[in-house]
C-alpha cells in the first residue's frame, strides 16, 4: 500500500485543487457554476485519495516531487489567482515530465470537482449549469440472472476442460461455443459482476466499478488517455454498442498478409452473421441527439457519406432517457451485453463463472498448457486445472499474463494499437442535449479508407460531466469556467483513426501492464490531422459558431474567421502529451495471430507458436488495428477460434 502524503504535501495539493478549480466571482452566476469551488466540495481529499492510491510507485512519485516543487515555489502564498497560474505555468515548462505530471493533476482535479456528486444531495452543483439531468432516479430492482461463483478465501482446485480467463467479447463467445459443444468450461473474471440494480448512473462510481484502472488511464508516456471495461462482461457491459462488422479491405489484409485462412470468404461471414444474430443488432434504437444530428447536418452539406449506427439494444425496454447512461451499465436492460448473451448461453450450457479470480500465471506441463492459477479478493490461490486455456483478458493484461508465464514468444506485448482519437468541441446557439439518447447512434464514414486501408471515422462520446470537464483543456481558471459555461450547448465529435504505427505492453517488477504508445508513423499523423479538419469542417457546415480542438493550447475558431488558418494551426498540435489530447476506448493486437511466430504471438487459429493448447481469444489476436468499434469482430474471430478449438477435442 502507498504511504501517505506528508502535511506539506498535502497543503502543496489542497493549493494545487483550489488554482485550478477556484471560486470565482462572476455575473451573471445563476447556477453558482463560477462560485463553486475545490474548497467547497469533496474534491481535494478525493484528489489525495487517488493518489495515494496509484500502485506504480514511479507514478506516484513523480507527482509527490511535483507537489514538493509547488511548496518549495510557494504556491499558497501566491497573492492572486493569475500569479498561481503563473508558477504552475512555470513548474510545467521546467521539463517534459512536469508538462506531464502537472497535466496529470490539473486533469484529475477537474475530473473529480466535476464529476463527484454532492454526497447529501446526490448532484454536482456544477451539473445544472451543463444541462446534465444527474442520473435518472434510484437503480430498479433487478435480480442477477446469473449466479457466479466467488471465492471464499479457502484455497482452491478446480478440474475443467477449458479454462478461459476473461468474460469480455471474445471471452464470453468461446465459453458459449466450448460449453455447448459438451466442454467442462471455467471461465475466470477477474472483477465483480453487476447489473441493472448495480448501475446507478453516476459516472466516477461506474468508473471505480467496472473500469480498468478505475477508469481514464493515461500511457506510461502520458500520450493517450485510456479506458477499458473490468467486470463480468467486460468492455459488453459498459461500451456504446456499436455494430460495426469487419471492414472487407480488413479481412483482406489479415487473410492474405498474416495467413488468417478464410477471413475473406463466407466462412467468416458466417461468424459475422451469427455474431450479430445473438447481439439482435438492429437500428431500431439509434436516435439521434443534437450532437448527432449536427453531425448529420454537417456531413449531409458537405456532401460526405454517413450512416445510422446499428446497435445491440432490444426494443422492447430500449429508453432513450437511460441511454445516454449506457457507458455506466444500462439500466433499462436493453443492451444485449455478454453477461445477456454468450454468458448466458455459456452459463445454461453447464460453464462455471467465477468472479474476482485474478489470473497470475498458465500452468505448463511438458510444454502444454496445463491450466491457470489464480487468486481470490483475499489472496487466496485457485488453481484450475485443464489442457485448454484460452487467454481473453483483453490487450492490456493478456500480454501481461503471458509474459508472467513466461511464454508467448518474442511479439507478446508488441503491436499495441489504440484507435487513437481526437476530439473537436463546437458550440451552437441552442442545448445539444447531448447526454439524451445513446452516445453513438451515426457516424461519419467518408474517410474509413485514405489509402492502403487506413483512415478515420468520425463518431460522438457519451456525455459524462467529469470526462468533460476534464478533456477540456485548461489554460486558465477564467477560461475554462468560460467554456465550462457553454458545455451545454456544446456537442463534441470525435475522430478514431485506424492507426498503423503501435505502441507495446510491458510489464514491471510485480508483473503489472505498463502501456506505451506514441504517434509517430506518418500516415497516422495525417490521418489524425486529416480527421481534426474533418471534425472542424462538419461543425462550421453544421452552423456551430465556435470550434474548439481539444488540443493543450486550444486551437480555436470563431464565425467570421478564416476557417482554413484556424484548421491549419490546429493541425499543428503535437499528437500526444502536451499538445493534441488523445483518447483510447479500443485496445487491440498485442497477442497477435499470424503465420510468423517471429512476429506473431499466436497462429492464424489462435494457438500459440510456443504452446500448445493456450489460445488467444479476445482482440489482442488482431493482426492490426480493424479500424472500426471492435466488439463484433472481437467476436466473429472468437467464435472462430473456439471452432478450431471443439475441432480438435
Amino acid at each position: 500500500m502507498s504511504e501517505g502524503l506528508s502535511d506539506s504535501q498535502a497543503a502543496a495539493l489542497r493549493e494545487v485543487c483550489v488554482s485550478v478549480a477556484p471560486s470565482l466571482e462572476h455575473d451573471p452566476d445563476p447556477h453558482g457554476l463560477w462560485a463553486w469551488g475545490a474548497d467547497k466540495g469533496a474534491t481535494i481529499p478525493a484528489v489525495q485519495q487517488a493518489i495515494e492510491a496509484i500502485p506504480d510507485p514511479v507514478a506516484r512519485g513523480g507527482l509527490v516531487e511535483l507537489l514538493d516543487a509547488f511548496a518549495a515555489q510557494g504556491l499558497g502564498d501566491a497573492p492572486t489567482q493569475e500569479v498561481r497560474e503563473a508558477i504552475l505555468a512555470g513548474v510545467s515548462q521546467s521539463s517534459p515530465e512536469a508538462a506531464a505530471g502537472v497535466g496529470a493533476l490539473v486533469g484529475l482535479t477537474l475530473f473529480l470537482h466535476y464529476g463527484l456528486p454532492d454526497p447529501r444531495s446526490g448532484v454536482n452543483p456544477s451539473w445544472e449549469a451543463f444541462g446534465f439531468p444527474g442520473p435518472p432516479g434510484p437503480p430498479p430492482d433487478v435480480p442477477k440472472a446469473l449466479a457466479p461463483i466467488k471465492l471464499d478465501g479457502a484455497e482452491q482446485t478446480m478440474e475443467a476442460d477449458a479454462v478461459i480467463v476473461g468474460s469480455g467479447s471474445g471471452g464470453g463467445v468461446i465459453a458459449a461455443t466450448l460449453a455447448g459443444a459438451g466442454l467442462d468450461v471455467v471461465v475466470l473474471e477477474a472483477s465483480g459482476y453487476f447489473n441493472e440494480s448495480d448501475f446507478d448512473g453516476y459516472e466516477l462510481s461506474a468508473y471505480e466499478r467496472m473500469f480498468w484502472r478505475g477508469g481514464p488511464h493515461p500511457t506510461a508516456d502520458g500520450n493517450v488517455s485510456l479506458q477499458a471495461g473490468a467486470t463480468l462482461g467486460g468492455g459488453t457491459t459498459i461500451n456504446w454498442t456499436n455494430c460495426l462488422r469487419t471492414r472487407d479491405w480488413v479481412r483482406d489484409e489479415w487473410a492474405t498478409e498474416h495467413g488468417l485462412e478464410g477471413l475473406d470468404g463466407p466462412d467468416y461471414d458466417a461468424h459475422l452473421d451469427a455474431v450479430m444474430e445473438r447481439l439482435g443488432a438492429n437500428d431500431k434504437c439509434s436516435d439521434r441527439n443534437g450532437t448527432q444530428e449536427r453531425m448529420k447536418e454537417g456531413a449531409a452539406k458537405l456532401g460526405w457519406n454517413s450512416e445510422t449506427i446499428i446497435r445491440n439494444a432490444d426494443p422492447r425496454s430500449y429508453s432513450a432517457e437511460t441511454a445516454g447512461f449506457l457507458g455506466f451499465g444500462d439500466r433499462s436492460g436493453s443492451k444485449q451485453s455478454g453477461d445477456r448473451t454468450f454468458l448466458a448461453d455459456a452459463a445454461a450450457a453447464g460453464a462455471r463463472l467465477v468472479v474476482r479470480a485474478r489470473a497470475q500465471r498458465i500452468l505448463i506441463e511438458g510444454g502444454k498448457a496445463a491450466g491457470v492459477e489464480a487468486i481470490g479478493p483475499s489472496g487466496a490461490k485457485l488453481t484450475v486445472h485443464a489442457p485448454r486455456v484460452v487467454v481473453a483478458s483483453g490487450s492490456l493484461e493478456s500480454p501481461a499474463l503471458l509474459m508472467r508465464s513466461q511464454i508467448g514468444g518474442p511479439a507478446v506485448g508488441k503491436n499495441l494499437h489504440l484507435h487513437p482519437t481526437s476530439g473537436v468541441f463546437g458550440v451552437y446557439s441552442e442545448d445539444q442535449k447531448a447526454w439524451m439518447g445513446p452516445p453513438q447512434a451515426f457516424l461519419v464514414d467518408e474517410f474509413a479508407d485514405t489509402g492502403d486501408g487506413y483512415g478515420f471515422l468520425i463518431e460522438a462520446a457519451q456525455y459524462a460531466p467529469g470526462l468533460v470537464g476534464s478533456a477540456l483543456p485548461w489554460l486558465g481558471a477564467v477560461q475554462h469556467r468560460e467554456m465550462l459555461d457553454r458545455v451545454r450547448f456544446g456537442a463534441t465529435f470525435i475522430g478514431l483513426t485506424r492507426d498503423r504505427g503501435s505502441g507495446e505492453i510491458t510489464i514491471d517488477a510485480n508483473g503489472e501492464a505498463i502501456p506505451s504508445y506514441a504517434v509517430t508513423d506518418e500516415l497516422d499523423l495525417g490521418n489524425l490531422r486529416q480527421g481534426i479538419e474533418a471534425q472542424m469542417r462538419i461543425h462550421e457546415a453544421a452552423g456551430a459558431g465556435e470550434i474548439y480542438s481539444m488540443a493543450a493550447q486550444l486551437p480555436s475558431w470563431k464565425r467570421g474567421e478564416d476557417l482554413d488558418a484556424a484548421i491549419e494551426k490546429a493541425k499543428a498540435s503535437h499528437m500526444g502529451a502536451g499538445g493534441q489530447r488523445l483518447f483510447s476506448a479500443h485496445q487491440m493486437g498485442t497477442c497477435r495471430m499470424g503465420a510468423d511466430p517471429k512476429t506473431s504471438v499466436a497462429n492464424p487459429w489462435g494457438e500459440l507458436h510456443d504452446t500448445p493448447g493456450v489460445f488467444i481469444g479476445d482482440g489482442s489476436a488482431f493482426p492490426s488495428a480493424s479500424g472500426t468499434n471492435p466488439m463484433v469482430t472481437i467476436m466473429a474471430l472468437a467464435r472462430r477460434t473456439a471452432a478450431a478449438i471443439t475441432a480438435q477435442s
